[in-house]
This record gives C-alpha cells, structure tokens and sequence, in this order.
C-alpha cells in the first residue's frame, strides 16, 4: 500500500519531457525549388578536386573547428560525471597517529582504517532529470561542433572561388593593359602624322595607368586571400604557398529545397537550440524535484587499534538512514522554480527565432541566386553591345567620322564590364554556396568517424 502511494506521487508530480514546438505560425513551401539531391558533402557539387582536398584538410587542421570539438569533449566528460550520481560514493579511510608521551595515551586509538559509503535514492527522479539535461547539452555542444564544421567547409568555399576569381581578373587585367599599351603605340604614330590629338594620347596613358592600379589591386587580394585560406587550414601564412589551377566551375543544378519541416530536423544550429530548450526543460525539473524529500543511506565499516597488528581484529559497523524534507526556505526553492521556469520559455524563444532564420536564410538565398543569374544576363548583354559599339567606333575614328574621346571611354565601359561579370559570377558562386550551407545538415568528419567517438 506504502509503495503505491509513493509510485502514485512520484508520476502525478514528477514532470515529464514533453516535444517542444517552435513558437511560430504554420510555414509554406520554400519560392522556388530544384531537384537536384544535395550529397552530404555538399561541396562535391561543384567537381572541384582542389577544393575538396583543401575542405578534408581544414576539417582535421582549423584550429577553431578543433576548439569546438574540445568543447563538446567536455559536455561528453560533465555527463559522465552527472551520470555517477546515480551510483554510491564509496570511500577508503585510513588514519595513523602517534601520541607523545606515550604512557599518558595508554587504550588510546592510534590506527584506524575503514569504508564508508552513501547513497542518494533518486526517488522523484530529480538526479536522472539532471543527467537528461546533461545528456541535452551534450548534444547541443555536438551540433555546435557540426555547425561550425558546416560553417568552416562554406568559408573555405568562398574563399577558394573568390581566390580563383581574382587571379581571372588579374589575367585580364594584363591583357587590358597590353591592349591599351598597343593602343598607345598606334595613336602615337598617329600623332605624328597630325591625325590625332595630344589630348588624346594623354587620356589613353590615364586609361593605362587605371588599368595598373587595378592589376595592383588585384595582386593585393590574391596575396590576402592566400594568407586568409592558409589560416583557414591551420597553417602560418608564409609557410603555405597556393597556386590555383582550377577555373571557375559551372554552377549546379538548383537543389531540392524539400520542405520547411525537414529543415528544422536537418540543419544542426536549429537542433542546438532545439536541445538548449529540452536542456532547460529538464532543469525546471530538477528545481521542481528539490521540494521533495530526499531518502540517503550511510554505511561505515570501521576498525581501531593500538598496533598494526591488531587493526583488523574488531570492526565496527554503521548504517544510517536520512530524510531531508524542505521545510522553510524563505520561498528560495519557488524562485528557483521561476527563474528555470523564465529561461526555459527564453531557450524556446531562442529556439523559434533559430528556425525564422533558418527560413529566411534559405529564402535569401533562392531570390538572391535568381536575381544574380538575371544580372548576369544583363551584363553580357551590355558585354555584348559594348563591344559592337567599340568596334563601330573605332571604325568611324579612323574614318574621320569620330573624335578619339569616344572610342576612349567605349574602350574603358568594355574593360570595365569584363571585369563586373568575373565578379558577378564569383558572387553567384557565393550565394549556392550560402543556399547549400542554409539546406544542408551535418556532415560526417574525421573526428567524427574515429572509434574512440
């Protein structure tokens, strides 16, 4: 009767894990969608053997990425120490003392050695709700550890194509600059002949000089954007020397957005937050079970002599039962039953605003890669009529028919728009890259795959 009694209390005022719903209203499908599977290595999408061996090289050597796994190494070591609770503490004690003058100690107690030992009945399961929370956090600190990894692997991505693009730009900036040093030569021997201005001569110098400047730009971000890919690996800067020999690759095929729900069970920064609440969950419990009564046991195994070799002769043994029941705190345990309370409803709020940005990211995304292929359009489209205007130009200077200012600044428009569409496709690049990061989840690592995990 006694036991039903205590079960019956024990499952009316334990409370229990309950799923956790994000506070949002219901969501749509995503704008647009592919159907394009994404691989959990998403990065192989772009068939690009230099930047996979880079990615698998800064996911074994970024420092960061290494910080983060020690984090969770330690959630792992926390949940093992929570998780002893649940066994008894067992003690050795010894103890040896020597007493001078000695005849004034005679019968007195000088070895002592014994066991001891306690143990916590977990009656209203208050020390297996503080393991769960443990066992939550735990999990969150290893979805940090994939978000960071997920985080790490689209850096690198961008880096590489940004790194790739430059030395494209860098390749036709020479070529522009031995175009206008032609140009130069032509006019000047056209100056001599009395066809064309002094004027003129010094605008195309002024054209060349830009095109310099820009080479040196150029040359500035390859040096920065080795230096940053190198750190990026775990490696010093001027230890690491990249040569790119890929070339921009094509953009794949739209992927599979697949539907919002998905998301949220996917991307492992929306499942941190999501374990943060069931972590703050379970301690409201643990604060809710610290106004019940707790049951301990004390045992103690002890033996007494004067000399060595009598120690073990005679023991003495103790078992003792504790009851510890709140009775008058002063309110402290109700406060701390609101306070776990309020940052329970704060983690779910957190958790709710995790899955809008998750949504928002993926929305992003999709529009900004739509729109940048319709900018590209249009950019080889003015490409395109830039360069029939050039060249009409330059045929009606020779013809007399134009002043050489034209052609100048038809020249310049051209190299100009050459330039923006390199970069507008480094920028479409970066947004699949950011599509792919905000739909793909976690991905398997070296660390991940070893045995000890």
């Amino acid at each position: 009767m006694w036991l039903s009694v205590v079960g019956l209390c024990v499952f009316s005022c334990a409370p229990k894990l309950q799923n956790v719903e994000a506070p949002i209203e219901q969501v749509e499908d995503f704008s647009f969608t592919g159907t394009e599977a994404i691989p959990e290595k998403w990065w192989t999408s772009f068939n690009d053997p230099e930047l996979n061996i880079l990615i698998d090289s800064a996911l074994t050597e970024n420092l960061n990425l290494a910080a983060t796994w020690e984090q969770f190494m330690a959630a792992q070591a926390i949940l093992r120490r929570e998780k002893s609770s649940l066994w008894p503490d067992i003690e050795l004690v010894a103890r040896s003392a020597v007493s001078r003058p000695e005849p004034d100690f005679a019968g007195g107690e000088n070895f002592q050695a014994g066991l001891a030992a306690g143990y916590e009945v977990d009656l209203w399961g208050r020390i297996r709700a503080g393991i769960e929370a443990e066992e939550f956090r735990a999990e969150a600190s290893f979805y940090d550890y994939q978000a960071a990894a997920m985080t790490l692997s689209a850096e690198i991505s961008a880096t590489w194509f940004q790194l790739l693009t430059f030395r494209k730009q860098l390749d036709l900036t020479n070529r522009q600059i031995e175009t206008n040093e032609e140009i130069i030569r032509l006019i000047r021997a056209r100056f001599t002949s009395g066809q064309i201005r002094a004027v003129d001569i010094l605008r195309q110098q002024q054209l060349l000089e830009s095109t310099r400047d820009q080479k040196i730009f150029f040359e500035t971000q390859l040096r920065l954007l080795q230096n940053q890919l190198a750190v990026l690996l775990g490696r010093p800067p001027q230890n690491l020397s990249i040569t790119p020999e890929s070339n921009l690759p094509d953009l794949p095929l739209l992927p599979e957005t697949g539907l919002p729900l998905e998301l949220i069970r996917r991307r492992p920064d929306v499942k941190q937050a999501y374990n943060q609440v069931l972590a703050a969950d379970r301690e409201m419990a643990v604060a809710i079970r610290n106004k019940y009564p707790r049951i301990s046991f004390d045992l103690s195994a002890q033996s007494r002599s004067n000399n060595y070799g009598n120690l073990f002769q005679d023991w003495a043994y103790t078992l003792a039962g504790n009851l510890v029941a709140p009775l008058l705190y002063g309110g402290r345990n109700r406060a701390e039953v609101d306070r776990t309370e309020a940052l329970k409803n704060q983690q779910l709020f957190l958790y709710g605003q995790t899955v809008l940005n998750s949504f928002r990211e993926v929305e992003d995304a999709l529009i900004q890669e739509q729109k940048q292929k319709e900018r590209i359009e249009v950019l080889e489209r003015r490409l395109n009529l830039a360069q029939k205007t050039n060249k009409q130009l330059r045929i009606e200077f020779l013809n007399g028919l134009s002043e050489y200012l034209d052609v100048l600044l038809s020249l310049d428009q051209e190299q100009q728009l050459q330039r923006d569409i390199l970069e507008a496709r480094q920028t479409l690049l970066e947004h699949r890259i950011t599509l792919y990061r905000t739909l793909a989840g976690g991905f398997e690592t070296e660390r991940t795959d070893s045995e000890e995990f």
